[in-house]
């Protein structure tokens, strides 16, 4: 999720005007009926409109993907989600989605009214951001009345997640494939997924890393060094001390993508495991996706840049969306992210992901890692984070499987 504050809204929209003329200026003469459709997803259509609106929503809150098709890509999204929240009875009321508006802007340090202001100087609709906002809570609420009942956090998971058992510190050796799932594709590549789960040795996973993984591992079989435990994901560290070497995850649902993890060594160490309180990073986004011309231009900025402050440099004169500089709590990062970030060091890359289904690459930095006692990390915490991962696994199968039965049709 990107960061919404006052200084984002303020400095972007001195310039929204103008990225608004560009949008109406760019946009295909055929589209500039506003209220043209411009996809139909089952019974309902998606407005130009809307498209435009959306549009500037993400960019005046320095989302990534912040494009015409990824606006479009998203309310097609929200269509779907509507539907499944509406089909489940669920309905919000009047106070709960002034909560949940007021929350919102307060991320930025403002009052509801004053955001819903500062959308409107834009060109932002009110209903724009209250329709963002009503389909994200109305989803969640739909995910967790669906799947709550089905993740059960153990006392086990909370102390293996906090390194607190083995008596020391742990290290593990393990592979990796990561399979882009592009939505039309999905049913696809969680077929293979589920094949590739049921490898038992090491040469079998590194046959499969070497054909399928999009990650820089694969001309190594997938097979990564060895790293501490503690800078895996939290919700992942469980799973990987539950396997036995030469076992294999279930598949793990990430944006755009399939991973599975397979687990080769386990040590214990006699130093303690550090446990960290935040992590930083950079991401600096390149239009292109995976193309050549992407991967060419990521190769180069690699070598120009040592350092997180340097991509500041590289981002000058650029809108600020190409740009996102975070620190967070381990448990709070997206999951794909925190997983490329384990296996970095403080001014390492990593140029597996992408953003906007497939069409943005993303340059990711680690910057610094922030180590904290284990007393300092709560056990509620880590439960909480634990159930986040699972339950946000489950809203991307659902979300997957009703992209799989709609009808979309893009004008």
């Amino acid at each position: 999720m990107w960061e919404v504050t006052k200084m984002n809204l303020n400095r972007l929209t001195r310039s929204i005007g103008l990225i608004g003329l560009a949008l109406m200026t760019s946009t295909p003469l055929a589209a500039q009926n506003l209220y043209a459709p411009v996809a139909r997803v089952n019974e309902t259509v998606v407005t130009e409109f809307e498209v435009q609106q959306r549009q500037r929503f993400l960019q005046l809150l320095n989302a990534p993907g912040a494009t015409r098709e990824g606006a479009l890509s998203s309310l097609i999204d929200e269509r779907l989600r509507n539907e499944a929240v509406a089909e489940a009875g669920i309905a919000l009321t009047a106070e709960g989605i002034d909560e949940s508006l007021t929350e919102f802007a307060a991320r930025a340090n403002l009052s509801t009214d004053e955001f819903v202001s500062t959308l409107e100087r834009s060109g932002v609709a009110k209903e724009t951001f209250r329709d963002f906002v009503v389909n994200s809570v109305g989803w969640r609420e739909l995910i967790r009345a669906r799947y709550n009942a089905r993740v059960q956090i153990t006392d086990a998971e909370i102390n293996r997640a906090l390194g607190a058992t083995r008596g020391g510190g742990v290290r593990v050796l393990l592979s990796e494939i990561i399979i882009p799932a592009p939505p039309q594709d999905a049913a696809r590549v969680n077929a293979l997924a589920e094949q590739i789960s049921q490898s038992r040795s090491a040469a079998e996973f590194s046959g499969f890393a070497s054909r399928y993984s999009a990650t820089a591992s694969r001309g190594r079989g997938g097979r990564l060094d060895w790293q501490d435990l503690a800078n895996l994901p939290p919700s992942l560290q469980p799973l990987i001390l539950a396997l036995a070497p030469g076992e294999v995850t279930a598949p793990l649902p990430i944006p755009n993508a399939v991973a599975l993890f397979q687990l080769r060594d386990i040590q214990e160490t006699g130093a303690t495991t550090p446990v960290y309180s935040a992590i930083e990073y950079a991401a600096y986004y390149i239009a292109g996706g995976r193309s050549e011309a992407a991967l060419a231009q990521a190769q180069t900025l690699r070598g120009r840049v040592d350092t997180c402050n340097d991509l500041y440099g590289v981002a000058k004169g650029q809108p600020a969306e190409v740009l996102d500089r975070v620190t967070k709590a381990p448990a709070e990062i997206p999951q794909d992210i925190a997983i490329e970030l384990s296996k970095l060091d403080p001014g390492e890359v990593s140029t597996a992901l992408t953003r906007a289904n497939g069409q943005t690459l993303m340059f990711l930095m680690m910057c610094d890692r922030t180590s904290a006692s284990n007393q300092d990390v709560s056990r509620v915490d880590v439960a909480n984070a634990l159930r986040q991962e699972r339950l946000s696994g489950y809203a991307d199968q659902l979300l997957e499987q009703l992209r799989a039965d709609a009808r979309i049709v893009r004008k």
